[in-house]
């Protein structure tokens, strides 16, 4: 049985989340304790507990422990055998941190994974925006041969969620490696403006305006999507994410969301600030798609290697467990002001 103690590192539910998606993956039960130690409200939120849940269901695996506020966790899962799988997360717990824990597996069904996640939240605090998914981390996965293809029924936000969407996956038995070693030139930065049941004030355009007139400044041309959305009548907001495509296949990206008493401009002004924040850097993975490309990369059979421009604690939480649980090895070397993640095969 592996084990891990969910308090090491960032003591956060990443350490869950990728643990509970490598177990499956591995076919080897877990015991994970002192789950989400080092949060203020530490063991099972509600959305950790419908992720695991979700993974459970995709390979029909035994549960201990799988309650609200449960610190512990023994995971016993079984083949991952694909079909059509519902969750439901019921407040606005973060759709892409559920998506996130359930990707790696579903790659691994026998069939066809089509997930649909109802009643939660799409674009929300503390978690990277569903458009971000479909726009920065769907394509570099892609590079990798997952193909998976993700829509959105019902966009939702902070405090009462009620967002669909609708995720189907491929198996792919078999992952390309991923080497981003040069940063190359900026080719394009594009953007989706969200917003819902606010078109008539405008906020969508607004926000994308600012992004544009913040990145024109700066040497930049952005083109810029905007979506007046009126798929959830029950939770108006909106949402803005950026991103940079390079002539040598880096993507960056960035996102902000809106908040009562945040202007669209401050959300505009925001995303585009974190995504030249990125740029000028010139990393080949910004800062929150380096750690979700870790566990992909751990699993792929050759070395693969990208720059980015930091190491968060979700990036250094992913590198160590990756290596605990797949038995592989990376190395990180700063050079020139970047981070160079190299996964170099088993140690």
């Amino acid at each position: 049985m592996i084990e891990i103690d969910g308090s090491q590192k960032s003591g956060s539910g990443t350490i869950l989340r990728l643990s509970v998606a490598l177990a499956a993956i591995l076919g080897q039960p877990l015991h994970i304790y002192n789950i989400r130690q080092n949060r203020p409200q530490s063991g099972l939120r509600p959305q950790h507990l419908e992720a695991v849940l979700t993974a459970a269901r995709l390979c029909d695996a035994e549960l201990e422990g799988a309650e609200l506020n449960s610190r512990e966790l023994w995971f016993k899962p079984r083949k991952v055998k694909g079909g059509k799988i519902e969750s439901e997360i019921g407040t606005a717990g973060s759709i892409p941190m559920l998506v996130m824990t359930v990707l790696p597996i579903c790659i691994f069904a026998e069939n066809t994974v089509q997930l649909h996640v109802s009643k939660g939240g799409t674009d929300v605090s503390h978690s990277p925006t569903i458009n971000y998914m479909r726009y920065v981390l769907l394509p570099m996965l892609k590079r990798m041969g997952i193909n998976a293809t993700l829509t959105v029924h019902k966009y939702g936000y902070y405090p009462k969620g009620m967002g669909e969407i609708t995720i189907t996956v491929e198996p792919s038995q078999f992952l390309t490696s991923l080497r981003l070693e040069n940063f190359g030139e900026i080719a394009s930065i594009k953007g989706v403006s969200v917003c819902t049941f606010l078109a008539d004030r405008k906020v969508a355009e607004r926000q994308a305006n600012k992004a544009k007139s913040y990145l024109k400044e700066k040497g930049y041309k952005a083109n810029i999507q905007v979506i007046n959305d009126k798929s959830n009548p029950l939770q108006k907001g909106s949402s803005l994410v950026l991103w940079a495509e390079t002539n040598a296949n880096a993507i960056l990206g960035a996102d902000a969301i809106g908040e009562l008493r945040k202007t669209s401009e401050t959300v505009g002004a925001e995303a585009a600030e974190k995504l030249l924040e990125e740029v000028s850097a010139k990393p080949t993975a910004d800062v929150h798609l380096a750690d979700m490309l870790i566990p992909y990369i751990a699993m792929a059979k050759d070395k693969s290697a990208f720059f980015t421009r930091t190491i968060s604690n979700h990036l250094e939480t992913n590198i160590w467990l990756a290596e605990k649980m797949l038995n592989v090895k990376f190395n990180v070397a700063k050079t020139d002001g970047l981070y160079k993640i190299e996964k170099v095969g088993q140690p």
